[in-house]
């Protein structure tokens, strides 16, 4: 129960901190902007940027840490950014989690030694078996992708807004479509925190289904 607890707790202080930025160094902010905004239950609600994509009710622009507090909008855009790019990132896992837990795996071998995809457990668990190589060779795509994306994100915004352009999408649709980004990246942040966090409490990430009555044997072909 302690565990279920601080398990718990974590989760809710990683959702909340997890995918801001690295601190900078401290500046100035505009005296206008500190004083726009109040506190409420459970967080800070923000009036400066309460028009922003991705502030909806009943919140509005709820902001739990007070991030953009005295904040610019150069600021809040780079938060934005990394909100939008985490979110991303989760949806893929959540996919990729369901894909693996349900036995998909590529036919093929993931380093030189010969050893393949299909002796890689799902989940948190497959750490344990891809070792340093395999470590190695997730951080090195990452960071491809990360420095290739910089490199071409403005390029990609505008192809985007283009492409939205050209299929004659509204602002108020195209506002819709980005809010609905934003919330389901924000879902998939929570959601992969809680299939880490169930995996490591009992191994059953997919709590929900137990619930439901139709138990997932998460990892049972490799020996969890």
């Amino acid at each position: 129960m302690q565990l279920l607890r601080l398990s718990t707790a974590l989760a809710l202080v990683g959702a909340a901190t997890a995918f801001a930025p690295a601190p900078r160094a401290p500046r100035a902010a505009a005296p206008a902007l500190q004083a726009k905004g109040k506190k409420i239950a459970f967080g800070y609600k923000n009036t400066v940027f309460e028009n922003e994509v991705g502030a909806l009710p009943p919140l509005g622009f709820w902001d739990p840490m007070a991030v953009t507090l005295g904040a610019s909008q150069e600021r809040f855009d780079r938060l934005r950014e990394v909100e939008l790019k985490h979110g991303r990132v989760s949806m893929l896992a959540i996919l990729g989690h369901i894909a693996t837990a349900s036995g998909m795996r590529w036919d093929a071998a993931y380093d030189a030694a010969g050893h393949t995809f299909k002796e890689v457990p799902a989940g948190l668990a497959a750490f344990s078996k891809i070792g340093g190589p395999g470590l190695q060779w997730i951080i090195l795509t990452v960071g491809v992708l990360e420095i290739g994306f910089y490199e071409c994100k403005d390029d990609v915004a505008a192809d985007y807004e283009a492409r939205m352009d050209k299929m004659g999408w509204t602002d108020a649709k195209k506002r819709s479509k980005k809010n609905i980004e934003i919330n389901n990246g924000r879902a998939a942040m929570m959601g992969i925190l809680g299939l880490m966090v169930h995996e490591q409490i009992n191994n059953d990430p997919y709590v929900l289904n137990a619930i439901l009555g139709a138990p997932v044997r998460f990892n049972e072909l490799y020996g969890a």
